[in-house]
């Protein structure tokens, strides 16, 4: 087992033991969130997306890590979007829930397991096609916020931390 290998393993089980103790794989959080009554979920993915984007730039900026960065192709990035909202709207889990709902014995997730093994065999049969079409309607090629704006990349981070914490007191003083 590679350092790689075992870095994705320690960060899974820890991502999902966060999850678990969140809460945020109950099924009750994933309806709640949906119906905007609860944002447990809101918060907790907020949470990992400002200490990931700290940590992540923290890291490139020291040298010690480089940006892999996605291209932006908006016909890929609309109905890829529709089709998870959809499924977790149907579901009632998303694909990492699923997983973690298996993960504490409730079988429903196992629906949302095939699901995802469906989907993932359904693109790769679709992807000669796919990448004609979709995969090339509003390719932007890989460009991040900041690069769009024209701004170093913490002119960015920093006003979405600081917006996280005045939502998430927002949520809290609103009982949500």
């Amino acid at each position: 087992m590679t350092n790689d290998m075992l870095y994705g393993l320690v960060t899974g089980i820890l991502f999902g033991f966060l999850l678990q103790k969140g809460r945020v794989i109950r099924y009750d959080k994933q309806i709640g969130a949906l119906r905007l009554q609860d944002m447990t979920i809101v918060k907790f993915m907020l949470s990992a997306i400002v200490v990931g984007m700290i940590g992540t730039y923290l890291l490139v900026d020291l040298g010690l890590a480089k940006l892999s960065i996605k291209p932006m192709i908006v016909g890929s990035i609309v109905i890829g979007g529709l089709l998870f909202g959809v499924g977790w709207g149907l579901f009632g889990y998303c694909p990492g829930t699923s997983m973690g709902a298996v993960g504490e014995g409730r079988l429903d997730g196992i629906w949302g397991i095939a699901g995802m093994l469906a989907g993932a065999a359904l693109f790769a049969e679709a992807f000669p096609f796919l990448k004609t079409t979709v995969l090339k309607w509003g390719d932007f090629g890989k460009i991040t916020l900041p690069q769009v704006l024209g701004v170093n990349h913490w002119m960015v981070i920093i006003p979405f931390a600081i917006g996280t914490v005045f939502l998430f007191r927002w949520l809290e003083k609103n009982k949500l």
